[in-house]
């Protein structure tokens, strides 16, 4: 097949794949994917699993651990949600996304029983089900000797819960996603719990109360032992260094420090405390339990990256992307950006979807933004520029508010607003208040995905 053929055979598959009912929509069912997991042979049960669930940080955790294990000489599968510019990158292998090719491959290997699954149930496979079952069947072809797997919602009925991982990670919890899950910590803790599985080793992140009191209520109930961060883990020192942090970790069994992290914030020092224990936890599962080389363990931080978080896209003035999307991320955000940059000034270019708590979005950004261009992303959910305009004119008054139709518009406002000052430190624009607001800030300024 020529290349100009391939492609257009990958981006059929892909518009395929789309036109089923999105991962937004959610029908609380594992049914349609053991189903079709069954009919294939049950490819999720050819590998061990980490399996990670949270509110905020899971994609970066995820990258770390899958950048630790692949450091200790493990071949790593990496399934996360949702992708920034190709849906491949959700299908990772050995550190990279799936090619074309592999991702057509893999869809027609199991496109026939798809079709069966399908008849057999009055829903069909959704969007989200249909990768899950894609990254399944790709790893166990592989083969790998680890999946690392990020829920896409929750955890309890999350399409990814079909598989029994050695390790559970829960990173921090907080009120999200409330069409579709509880609108109190405890009962969203309640719902990730059900990733922790008998006999399994959870690796609970910093928790509200209420949540860490569900997840290991739960964890004793199922008999799985379980390792807290600031108690049997957690970072014990940082200081902000160039481009990133240098971070010290206390892990579940040594002690790493000098560790070098190209990611900004507090938050960031926090996963990668998360992920060294999630491998740790790992391998006390396996043959031996000895801790890990902290010369590998800083190699391999030192080389993670976590698109569209925090990510600097262009300078001079400094844009950066960040897929803030609630409040609790978008404080995270906050603070981030307050320690490990000097501006003088700073201009947000803000995004959001209708489903989201926009006024807890906008509020944590108030006393960091001089001003603010609300616009609205690519995504069909994406909230009404005029009535986010009419939200944050509360929030920041009407003259620190602008409005712009298209994103692209709304960063060159935001770049000339950013340029009005000349004073030291430098201006920056932030672009955030969605994934897809940082993806497609990621795909205007540096090209596009496929």
């Amino acid at each position: 097949m020529s290349g100009d053929s391939a492609h257009e055979r990958y981006a059929e598959v892909t518009a395929q794949i789309l036109s089923r009912a999105p991962e937004s929509e959610i029908d609380p069912s594992l049914e349609r994917v053991r189903t079709l997991l069954d009919l294939l042979g049950d490819p999720q049960r050819g590998f061990r699993v980490i399996h990670v669930t949270g509110t905020n940080g899971k994609t970066s955790t995820a990258r770390m651990i899958d950048a630790l294990m692949r450091a200790r000489g493990l071949r790593v599968g990496r399934y996360t949600s949702p992708h920034l510019r190709t849906v491949r990158e959700r299908i990772v292998v050995d550190g990279e996304p799936v090619s074309q090719a592999r991702f057509v491959e893999v869809y027609d290997e199991i496109s026939p029983y798809v079709d069966m699954a399908d008849s057999m149930s009055d829903t069909r496979l959704s969007f989200f089900e249909i990768l899950t079952v894609m990254a399944y069947a790709a790893f166990a072809d592989t083969p790998v000797d680890v999946a690392v797997v990020e829920v896409g919602m929750g955890g309890r009925w999350d399409a990814t819960n079909v598989v029994d991982g050695d390790v559970a990670v829960v990173t921090p919890i907080g009120i999200d996603h409330t069409d579709y899950l509880p609108d109190t910590l405890d009962g969203i803790a309640d719902e990730k719990a059900g990733i922790i599985k008998p006999d399994s080793i959870a690796v609970i992140a910093q928790q509200p109360v209420p949540a860490a009191e569900v997840l290991i209520r739960h964890a004793a109930e199922v008999g799985a032992r379980v390792a807290r961060e600031g108690l049997e883990f957690g970072v014990t020192s940082r200081e902000v260094a160039v481009g990133g942090q240098q971070v010290a970790v206390k892990g579940l069994t040594g002690g790493y420090e000098d560790l070098f992290l190209p990611l900004f914030g507090a938050h960031q020092a926090g996963n990668a405390a998360v992920a060294i224990a999630a491998v740790e936890a790992f391998a006390a599962t396996g043959e031996d339990a000895e801790g890990m080389d902290p010369r590998i363990v800083g190699e391999a931080l030192a080389g993670v990256d976590s698109p569209g978080r925090m990510e600097v896209v262009r300078t001079s003035p400094t844009v950066i992307a960040d897929a803030a999307h609630n409040p609790a991320g978008m404080t995270a955000t906050v603070a981030a950006v307050e320690e490990a940059f000097g501006f003088s000034r700073l201009v947000g270019v803000v995004a959001v979807m209708a489903d989201k708590d926009v006024e807890g979005i906008l509020e944590p950004l108030e006393p960091l933004l001089d001003e603010i261009v609300v616009t609205r992303n690519s995504s069909p959910r994406s909230l009404d520029p005029a009535r986010l305009t009419a939200i944050a004119q509360q929030i920041f008054g009407e003259d620190r508010v602008h409005a712009a139709a298209r994103l692209d518009d709304a960063i060159d406002q935001a770049v000339g607003l950013a340029e009005e000052t000349g004073e030291f430190g430098g201006s920056g624009v932030l672009v955030t208040g969605s994934v897809v607001t940082a993806g497609d800030a990621v795909h205007l300024l540096r090209g596009a995905g496929e």
